[in-house]
């Protein structure tokens, strides 16, 4: 069984490869587009929506320490992703990311590799969020993309970011990267909706960025991806195909280089709900505006609360900048 194995710690050398091979003969996709062709069409999307959602909802901090118990995920019923989407085709957002594993080490789908997910007989929800997104996302015309949190070395030891059956604590980084790349390639499998994913943590230390690359075309033709550095000084320099920024843009430099990149903002205080009010729209609209005047995609996060839900007066900002957007006022 593939997660008594990889409780055990023994992990197949070329596991993460095999899979990849196994993505790439099911998809039956030959055809393959220039990196340019992907940066530059992930640029014409310009607004998306970033939506922290996971265990660290449920124990009211950004990030979750050690092991907590998969029937803390409980929003009281089904969520409504169909909302979300609403929401974001209301601000006129052309894609969204959704944090599918976090910092918890909590999964939103059923991954065959953990027990520690929405499946997990002690979690209520049972259900594949990850599912309900892509689809209430999609059939909306809106393109989906997957945040995937890798466990970097600068974690301190209370935060496992990995499930239990790769407890950093019991397993080499070797066997974590290893059991990292299995799962995306299984989340690529699941979903071959997602175009993007989204990598938190994932730098040098853990991977060169040609053996990352190499491992993400490998994946399957037409997907893009970003690293989010760890290190603050060094957030925004190139790395996979999308360069990232957390609440600060770009800046001379970035426009100057042509490189991709995206400015990722928090709509409320937090990336995970607080309770706190959202900005103004008119705010929004200027920081949108900057970002994709710096060469860069504005993603905006909005966190659902306990029940899943954006709060109402996050959603009327929403809807509020949709309409600016439309009809940008006249310039004096």
């Amino acid at each position: 069984m593939v997660i008594a194995a990889i409780s055990a710690g023994v992990f197949s050398a070329n596991g993460a490869e095999e899979q990849v091979n196994r993505v790439r003969e099911q998809t039956g996709i030959t055809a393959t587009r220039s990196v340019k062709e992907l940066q530059e069409d992930f640029l014409k999307l310009k607004f998306g929506m970033f939506i922290h959602f996971n265990l660290e909802t449920f124990k009211g901090v950004q990030w979750v320490a050690g092991y907590h118990s998969p029937a803390d995920f409980a929003p009281g019923g089904k969520i409504d992703t169909d909302a979300w989407a609403d929401a974001a085709k209301s601000a006129g957002m052309k894609y969204a990311v959704l944090t599918v594993k976090h910092v918890s080490g909590f999964c939103l789908w059923d991954s065959k590799y953990t027990t520690y997910d929405v499946m997990n007989p002690d979690c209520p929800y049972k259900q594949d969020l990850v599912a309900q997104f892509v689809k209430s996302f999609t059939s909306r015309g809106l393109k989906v993309g997957l945040y995937y949190c890798w466990r970097h070395p600068g974690f301190g030891a209370e935060y496992k970011v990995l499930p239990p059956e790769c407890d950093p604590a019991k397993h080499t980084m070797a066997e974590q990267i290893d059991f990292q790349k299995k799962q995306i390639t299984e989340l690529v499998e699941k979903y071959p909706e997602a175009f993007y994913i989204w990598n938190d943590g994932l730098d040098p230390d853990i991977m060169p960025a040609e053996q990352a690359t190499e491992f993400i075309r490998g994946l399957r033709p037409g997907l893009i991806a970003s690293g989010n550095w760890w290190d603050w000084g060094k957030k925004g320099m190139p790395y996979l195909d999308v360069a990232v920024t957390e609440t600060k843009h770009f800046g001379q430099r970035h426009l100057d280089s042509k490189i991709t990149g995206e400015t990722c903002w928090c709509l409320e205080n937090s990336w995970f709900n607080d309770g706190s009010g959202p900005k103004t729209a008119a705010d929004i609209v200027k920081q949108l505006q900057t970002a994709n005047g710096h060469n860069a995609n504005f993603l905006l996060n909005v966190g659902p609360d306990k029940r899943g839900r954006f709060q109402d007066n996050s959603v009327k900002v929403l809807a509020e900048i949709g309409r600016i957007i439309q009809d940008p006022p006249a310039v004096k």
